[in-house]
């Protein structure tokens, strides 16, 4: 067993941990107030290909494997976790599908400019009734001639706002249940009867949009249909696993620089004439984070390798999410308490990491989900 990363993996860790030093840590405090999107950055981030790091070149990515794209997310989150989630949305939800299933003119139409960092992509799923229940969705589209007319409400989709691309759910066949879903690319910016509905205020992950996406009567080419009619739920679950395996990448991002920070000012902070870093009371929190930390990671990582090499990644992907995202909401508490009074005002980052963490908890599928499917994948195996 080599824990070693690979001169290409150390690579791409290294340099976006200095591009996101360099330029996102500096604005972050700042995007995350004035809840704006991140322009510039995801531009640059698509220029350095973070936006396709497992995409072949030929497709305008960077055609490197998932180790890399964890790693990366883990230090653009580090500094900001709301550009971390945007460049997971491309990667992993909107990249992947139009990769996996599309064909080679959707993959030049639709998949280029993303993974090339020229445009954003979105993952319209979720809808007001139908989260973790994909079943339930509401969304319908209906062939007619050559095109598909869709109708319905996506709710809480990230970068929904500012996307111009979406691969989307949609109910084709209401009698066949799952087997009735199939997925969509959708060009945003070009299609009648679609607008952005409302964008949500939310308690964290402030310059990431998180919108509505309403479609009342729009019209899509047929030919905008990826794969076959029925795919779509078989897609989504797979396009989840992968996306799950972004999302706990963030959240390690976000625990990393809860350590950081906690272990910087517990240097500094003095009581009893004495930096607090020398009570065992501190140490021990400090301890038990990096611990955490390291185990959460261990687990991503391997999640990462096992879809880098194609083996199963269904329980691993949800075990390294559960893990991370319970690690790093855990260790922005601590890191807030570590803080003190300090901990809780916006002088210092730290209460934005804590704001942060709990949506790790919540998106790409509840930590509740997370359970189910590692017990369902344990149980099937006996």
């Amino acid at each position: 067993m080599n824990f070693e990363l690979s001169e290409e993996q150390k690579m791409i860790q290294e340099m976006a941990r200095k591009f996101a030093e360099r330029e996102i840590k500096p604005i972050a405090a700042e995007l995350d107030r004035t809840h704006a999107h991140p322009a510039d950055i995801c531009a640059k981030m698509g220029e350095l290909g973070l936006m396709g790091v497992t995409i072949p070149e030929e497709y305008g990515g960077a055609g490197m494997d998932y180790l890399c794209y964890a790693l990366g997310v883990i230090e653009i989150s580090k500094a900001c976790a709301s550009c971390g989630v945007i460049m997971s949305v491309c990667n992993s939800l909107y990249d992947f599908p139009v990769y996996a299933y599309g064909t080679e003119e959707q993959k030049q139409k639709f998949l280029r400019p993303v993974a090339g960092g020229e445009a954003l992509g979105c993952y319209g799923l979720t809808e007001a009734g139908a989260g973790s229940d994909p079943a339930k969705m509401l969304t319908t589209a209906v062939l007619q001639g050559d095109e598909w007319v869709i109708n319905g409400t996506k709710r809480f989709i990230t970068n929904g706002n500012v996307a111009n691309y979406c691969v989307l759910a949609a109910i084709t066949d209401r009698a066949a249940g799952y087997k009735g879903i199939s997925s969509f690319v959708v060009d945003l910016r070009n299609t009648p009867g679609f607008h952005v509905g409302k964008v949500e205020e939310k308690l964290g992950i402030c310059a990431s949009g998180t919108a509505e996406l309403v479609f009342e009567d729009a019209r899509i080419p047929a030919e905008n249909l990826l794969g076959k009619p029925g795919e779509g739920f078989k897609q989504m679950l797979t396009t989840l696993d992968g996306g799950r395996i972004g999302i706990a990448s963030q959240a390690i991002g976000i625990g990393r620089a809860t350590l950081e920070e906690s272990v910087e000012y517990s240097k500094t902070r003095e009581q009893f004439n004495q930096p607090i870093s020398n009570f065992q009371a501190i140490q021990w929190k400090l301890a038990d984070m990096a611990t955490q930390l390291d185990a959460a990671e261990l687990l991503v990582l391997r999640a990462a390798w096992h879809e880098t090499h194609k083996k199963p990644y269904e329980k691993e992907s949800a075990m390294a999410k559960l893990l991370a995202s319970d690690t790093a909401m855990w260790a922005a508490v601590e890191g807030v308490q570590i803080l003190g009074g300090y901990g809780y005002c916006k002088e210092y980052p730290m209460e934005r990491h804590m704001r942060d963490a709990k949506i790790t908890q919540i998106y790409e599928g509840t930590n509740e989900i997370m359970r189910l499917v590692i017990a369902r994948n344990l149980l099937k195996n006996r």
